[in-house]
């Protein structure tokens, strides 16, 4: 079953490469979205929409706690939410549960929030899809590949390996 949920906590760039790249994901929509309240401003996010029989919603969550600072409050943290936007109740709830349940992995507290999806605007055009499209720019080598080979490293089996080894070959 398909369903998507919306990821915060870096550059929007670095989250979307992130996902792209992992088998079960169906779609990255890169841009900023924000919630409710304290969290009413816009940050730089991805929705992510996967299919449940392939990648499992704790495993998305735990690959996006270690692609970002998920322990580190920094002076950038409203354009930077570390975010897990859920878009029911139910997801909310899983959501909170499985960082709970992650967290024993981490020597530091999680501060990533987990809150109810509001709204999403998509970046500009020539900012979709920024990695595939320039996996040799300095930015890239930089601050995206290391993020890349972690999932590898760790969740190798999630890994589309065929298309990331086009890119960084």
């Amino acid at each position: 079953m398909e369903t998507k949920i919306a990821f915060g906590g870096g550059c929007h760039w670095c989250t979307e490469a992130v996902f792209q790249f992992l088998n079960g994901v169906v779609k990255v929509a890169q841009g900023w979205v924000n919630s409710f309240e304290e969290d009413a401003s816009f940050s730089e996010a991805v929705i992510v929409t996967f299919d449940t029989a392939v990648i499992s919603l704790e495993t998305l969550i735990e690959i996006h706690l270690y692609t970002h600072k998920s322990t580190t409050e920094h002076s950038f943290r409203e354009k930077y939410r570390s975010g897990v936007y859920a878009f029911s109740n139910e997801q909310l709830e899983a959501s909170k549960y499985s960082i709970n349940n992650l967290q024993s992995r981490f020597d530091q507290a999680i501060i990533t929030k987990v809150v109810p999806f509001n709204s999403f605007q998509t970046s500009r055009k020539q900012m979709l899809g920024y990695y595939k499209k320039n996996p040799k720019k300095p930015f890239c080598k930089r601050y995206i590949n290391p993020k890349l080979e972690l999932v590898l490293e760790k969740f190798s089996k999630y890994v589309d390996r065929e298309e990331l080894a086009y890119l960084t070959n």
